[in-house]
């Protein structure tokens, strides 16, 4: 009886002792990938071409591409799907195409692609990184030129050649495991639940994503220079921010306003970007485009 007393106790030492130690494992891999997650962070320093800033980022522009591929069916899931209207959906690729090919954002890596969702209580528009632009037929209906377009799609634009969506990755710490989850993506065997949930919680940050003010107005100034190099008159994206704004004030904020917060005097900045970029007016070779936005895009939204 002695003997099986001791034994036992000797089987529960042992066990305390196993569980103890597997703990310590566990916290030691939980540090140490802590530790690799703020090195990655602290280590990744890269300066933007388009903007010449340093910025920390764990995605390549490809992984960027990937990313924004996969996450554009979980946003399709969310919004009700591309639109039924080909014709709306060409005509808005045609405007985002032309502010991406007459700016600097055609010398980017990016694959830029534009698509119409099918949900008019949504007033939004929103990108993914490596270039899937979202537009909502909310916000469409709200337009009225073809140069307010062009506003909100250069607005879009800018956050993916700023990188702003991939910064914000990293800083939560996402990027690392990304890198790990995109790589299998690409990869023969990508249909991994957990890589796919790793990008389905990426695509949900992004979406969801509150811009800082910052980049708030550096997404304003580059959506400014890329629509007027494609011919558009900037009065557009001053209107767009009006038509958004009055809508806010009327009641339920537009959803663009919960994800792109509105700076103080934002409106008069842009106007104050007009008068210093074109000192004697705004020269009549910039289209605002109602006729054609009337034309093509308003009939398609009835």
């Amino acid at each position: 009886m002695f003997t099986g007393q001791l034994h036992g106790k000797v089987e529960r030492k042992l066990r305390e002792s196993s569980d103890v130690g597997q703990l310590l494992v566990r916290l030691f891999l939980g540090l140490l990938f802590a530790v690799f997650g703020l090195l990655n962070y602290f280590t990744n320093v890269s300066e933007n071409p388009v903007t010449g800033e340093k910025q920390r980022i764990s995605l390549s522009p490809e992984q960027e591409i990937i990313l924004g591929q996969q996450g554009k069916q979980e946003v399709l899931a969310e919004y009700g799907g591309l639109y039924r209207s080909p014709v709306l959906q060409r005509y808005v690729d045609q405007v985002g195409q032309a502010v991406v090919e007459q700016s600097i954002a055609a010398q980017t890596p990016y694959p830029f692609e534009f698509h119409v969702l099918d949900d008019p209580a949504t007033v939004n528009a929103f990108a993914l990184p490596g270039g899937q632009i979202f537009i909502t037929t909310g916000l469409l209906a709200q337009l009225d030129s073809e140069a307010q377009l062009a506003g909100v799609l250069g607005h879009e634009v800018a956050h993916v050649v700023a990188r702003h969506g991939s910064e914000h990755l990293a800083r939560q710490q996402l990027g690392a495991a990304l890198v790990n989850a995109i790589g299998v993506a690409a990869s023969e065997d990508a249909r991994s639940a957990q890589q796919a949930a790793m990008i389905a919680q990426a695509v949900n940050q992004i979406v969801n994503l509150r811009y800082g003010r910052e980049d708030e107005l550096e997404s304003d100034r580059l959506g400014f220079e890329f629509m007027t190099e494609a011919d558009y008159n900037p009065v557009g994206i001053v209107e767009l921010m009006a038509i958004l704004t009055e809508s806010q004030s009327r009641g339920r904020p537009p959803e663009f306003f919960s994800t792109h917060p509105n700076p103080d005097n934002r409106i008069e900045r842009l106007e104050a970007l007009i008068d210093e970029t074109y000192p004697s007016g705004i020269p009549a070779t910039l289209e605002e485009g109602e006729q054609s936005y009337a034309r093509i895009a308003q009939p398609q939204l009835r």
